[in-house]
């Protein structure tokens, strides 16, 4: 029964993560376009920096943004926060009920790290508020005052935390774990700066002082960083399903070649949403196909094999996926972890594992997926074996 519930909790916090992120991400785009959008008009209340007419839903709207604040503030003034929020939390619970709650399958590797799981779980918590207060002092730092030398900066941070989580735990959760951090400077930078500023504005305000610009200014870096980082954490957050990604020998050069694909890709979008002239974004789509270009061509699939499929009989493969397969692939697995075969991939039978070849040889042969966290110590000769007795 506990498999069972587990996979309810994991099917229902995933679901409640997808939503919050996409509230979160629509509102981050939005806005970020909105700020581009702002053009100064003849006539423009005091204090107001820019307008912006938009068209949605059949109507029209007016949209103005003021410098620091206006004269006054209405009772019901929206605040963006929780979708920021409520995107970490069940982000995190994710983390819990994907990663901790079995965390000799799915964190470690004992081929990578021989950790006990209350160690890897230590480790996977603590660096995420260890990472946070290293960005966050970075931007705090004279570095912030040079926007490029800082975007820099963070971007070495993201690759030597990716070469850190490459070197302690499985390929699967190494990028998940990548994606997480990102994920925490992001809702971080809502949490602990761009929320708290807003209210030191409208303290100020409401108590008849001139608000400091510098929490704006502040603010609107820290939401800056957050819209250039959604689009690789996307891909990081679903590259567990993707062997070609994660098992790569320098994971380190998959996470720089995602950001800068993700960021540019970003920068497209934003410039060509509020009409900016092509000849000042068109560049990225070059940098963007010579990235891509790049990222499939380090990560092909190995099509030689050095082993002679005729030197391996049906018994000997048979025997090799009793050994390391199917306690989890079989009609009744013996690993408590599994009430029934992951995604009903059994793999009992020669006929089990022709039907199931492209996805052995993704997962078992080219890439070291499976089995999970090298548990049963499957050796390179035996990967291969399989490989060439699966070839067509």
């Amino acid at each position: 029964m506990l498999p069972f519930l587990t996979d309810w909790l994991n099917l229902l916090i995933r679901w409640a993560h997808l939503i919050a992120g996409i509230a979160w991400i629509g509102t981050s785009f939005y806005f970020m376009a909105l700020d581009l959008s702002l053009r100064k008009r003849t006539t423009m209340p005091d204090g107001v920096m820019g307008t912006a007419w938009l068209v949605h839903g059949g109507g029209f709207y007016n949209v103005e943004k003021y410098g620091v604040a206006p004269a006054s503030l209405p009772d019901d003034l929206i605040w963006f926060k929780w979708e920021a929020y409520l995107t970490w939390m069940t982000g995190f619970l994710m983390l819990v009920v994907q990663f901790y709650l079995h965390a000799d399958l799915w964190l470690i590797d004992t081929s990578v790290a021989n950790l006990k799981s209350w160690q890897a779980i230590a480790i996977s918590i603590a660096s995420l508020f260890i990472g946070w207060k290293i960005y966050d002092v970075i931007c705090r730092s004279p570095i912030a005052k040079n926007t490029p030398l800082l975007a820099v900066v963070v971007f070495l941070l993201i690759i030597a935390a990716a070469y850190f989580y490459t070197n302690l735990f499985s390929s699967r959760s190494a990028l998940v774990h990548v994606g997480a951090l990102i994920g925490t400077f992001m809702a971080f930078n809502v949490f602990a700066i761009i929320i708290p500023n807003q209210k030191k504005i409208t303290a100020s305000l409401l108590a008849g002082q001139t608000p400091n610009a510098d929490y704006g200014v502040v603010g609107k870096q820290r939401s800056t960083h957050n819209t250039y980082l959604t689009l690789p954490v996307l891909v990081f957050m679903l590259s567990g399903h993707y062997p070609m990604l994660t098992n790569h020998p320098q994971l380190w050069l998959i996470v720089a070649l995602v950001v800068t694909l993700g960021a540019c890709l970003r920068h497209f979008l934003l410039r060509h949403e509020i009409h900016d002239a092509f000849k000042n974004y068109g560049w990225t789509l070059p940098v963007m196909l010579i990235v891509l270009g790049v990222l499939i061509f380090i990560t092909r699939t190995p099509m030689t094999n050095s082993t002679n499929t005729n030197t391996i009989s049906d018994a000997q493969v048979i025997t090799i996926t009793q050994n390391h397969c199917t306690s989890c692939h079989a009609k009744n697995p013996s690993n408590p972890a599994f009430r029934e075969a992951p995604k009903n991939v059994v793999l009992e039978t020669v006929d089990d594992l022709r039907k199931h070849s492209v996805l052995i040889q993704q997962q078992a042969v080219y890439g070291n997926m499976m089995p999970l966290g090298s548990m049963t110590n499957m050796t390179q000769e035996e990967r291969q074996a399989l490989g060439a007795w699966l070839q067509p």
